[in-house]
This record gives structure tokens, sequence and C-alpha cells, in this order.
């Protein structure tokens, strides 16, 4: 049993983004697009390009080029950080927010008919699994 975890986990989660991703295809956006605009959504806007790096666990010169065709979709815009003139801050556009609200009406949807039939008491402690996972991989950074 452990040993089918790791795989059980993957697969879920591949099926998951091939499912949003079939959704969001209409909106023109790939899965590295829509998760950067999750991503900034979450952490808060006005991130810089460096935290939602970090917040990401990716490469400052991926993100560029997903933040750059974000930009050329007018969904995010770079704005002057007042206290540092060489970083830029990350917003939403007008597009980017209706964006979003399309997205997680649409991620509602899937997640609803993904968990369909699975208890509140059993996600409970699915998520306190997790947790826990991520708790011990962190610890052996």
């Amino acid at each position: 049993m452990r040993e089918q975890f790791p795989f059980a986990v993957a697969r879920v989660t591949r099926r998951w983004r091939k499912m949003l991703d079939e959704r969001l295809k209409d909106l023109g956006v790939t899965q590295a697009r829509w998760s950067t605009m999750f991503y900034l959504q979450e952490g808060g806007e006005g991130l810089t390009q460096r935290e939602l790096a970090s917040l990401m666990a990716i490469e400052n010169p991926t993100l560029v080029r997903l933040l750059d065709s974000l930009e050329q979709q007018s969904l995010i815009e770079r704005r002057p950080c007042p206290n540092d003139r060489r970083a830029r801050r990350l917003h939403l556009t007008k597009a980017g927010v209706d964006f979003m609200e399309e997205l997680t009406q649409r991620a509602s949807d899937l997640r609803e008919e993904m968990l369909e039939g699975i208890s509140d008491k059993d996600l409970e402690c699915t998520l306190k699994v997790f947790h826990k996972i991520m708790e011990n991989a962190e610890k052996q950074k």
C-alpha cells in the first residue's frame, strides 16, 4: 500500500490538471499560465516576481517567461515598486480578475465532480495526511 501512494497522488494530480486544462482551453491559457495566475491571486496581489517564484517553487527565469505571456494577454500588469526601483509588483488586470472568476467557477465545478461520494470526514483525514507528508518533506531540506 505504501509503495502505491506516491503513484496514486501523481495520477490524481495529472488527471486533475488534464481535466481542468480541457475545461479552460477556450480561455486560451496553458496549465503553467493558469497556475501562475492562481498563485498570484492566492499569494496576494502586489507580490514581486521573486516572491511569486518562491511561492511557486520555480526558478525566476521560468516565471519571467510566464509573466511575459500573461502580460501580453492583458491578464496581469507589472507596476513599479515604491520601495525598490529595480523591482516590479504583479497585479491582475480587470481581464485577469474576470479570468480568475471564470477559472474559479470551472475549477469548483470540476472539484465537486471529482469529490462526489467522498465525505468531508474522509477529506479531512486525507488533508491531514498530506500536511504531515509535507511537514516531513520540509524536515529533509
